[in-house]
């Protein structure tokens, strides 16, 4: 009998030079980082944005745990920098720790290690399931409707919001996404992030207080090089409220990482 097909991440590539993947946030896909890849690929890079397990080209993949996801990523992508956002940060730094020699630099954009107490995990967890449940119930537009309606979306124009590229997600894999790589079903990693030995860039929104200071551990905790942006005026979603602050943030911090390597162990 013929061998199934092999997993592999739904990606979209621009530029050339340098890699960059980008892993974007849960309801998202690929194709919603606003004016950050038309910058980086200016800037000599070349872009691999990946559709994430369960979204997009994606979608059939959901039942990617965090672990899972950080092989299909760096397959994707092959060697270079990643760059993560929310879930996507979290599923970039699994990759750092899982894939050292492939990782070359982490940005982590509004990202965590993880819920440490178990009590409140298990709480997590429920929640997460209680919510694929909800979507699956109420179906795709209906729950991204709900979504971009939260707190922490408060400071997104319209364009930032991505509503068209958020509906063309499915139920099922969304769903999927939620129990197999939510925060809920995530083991902490505080621990680990000592055994990270590349350059990091760690970004926050000044006004998400929680990942203010989740974003501040993390630029503690890893082992390599780090540097913490807090965005003013940001809440999750800093990249795509004050593109104006991080987009250069990024492409400056790109840029130095590059300098470095060239000079160095050699940066490609």
């Amino acid at each position: 009998m013929p061998e199934p097909p092999a997993e592999k991440l739904a990606v979209t590539v621009a530029g050339d030079g340098p890699t960059v993947g980008l892993v974007h946030g849960f309801t998202l896909t690929g194709r919603c980082w606003g004016p950050l890849v038309e910058a980086l690929v200016e800037a000599g890079h070349r872009i691999v944005a990946v559709d994430a397990p369960g979204h997009g080209g994606s979608a059939d993949l959901g039942e990617a745990g965090l672990w899972r996801a950080a092989d299909l990523v760096v397959d994707a992508t092959g060697p270079g920098v990643l760059l993560g956002y929310s879930m996507g940060a979290r599923m970039v730094l699994h990759a750092a720790l899982a894939h050292p020699v492939e990782v070359r630099g982490l940005v982590l954009i509004s990202g965590t290690g993880g819920i440490e107490d178990p009590i409140d995990r298990m709480a997590r967890r429920a929640a997460d399931e209680e919510r694929a449940r909800h979507l699956e119930a109420v179906g795709v537009d209906r729950f991204v409707e709900e979504w971009v309606r939260l707190p922490l979306f408060a400071d997104l124009g319209a364009d930032a919001l991505d509503l068209d590229e958020r509906r063309t997600n499915t139920a099922a894999g969304l769903a999927a996404s939620l129990r197999h790589a939510g925060t809920g079903n995530q083991e902490p990693v505080w621990d680990r992030l000592r055994e990270i030995a590349v350059p990091t860039l760690v970004i926050a929104g000044e006004r998400d207080e929680r990942f203010v200071a989740h974003a501040a551990r993390l630029a503690a905790g890893v082992g390599g090089p780090t540097e913490l942006v807090v965005v003013p005026g940001a809440h999750h979603t800093p990249h795509r409220s004050r593109p104006d602050v991080v987009v250069p943030a990024v492409v400056d911090w790109l840029g130095r990482l590059g300098e470095v390597r060239r000079a160095g162990s050699g940066y490609r």
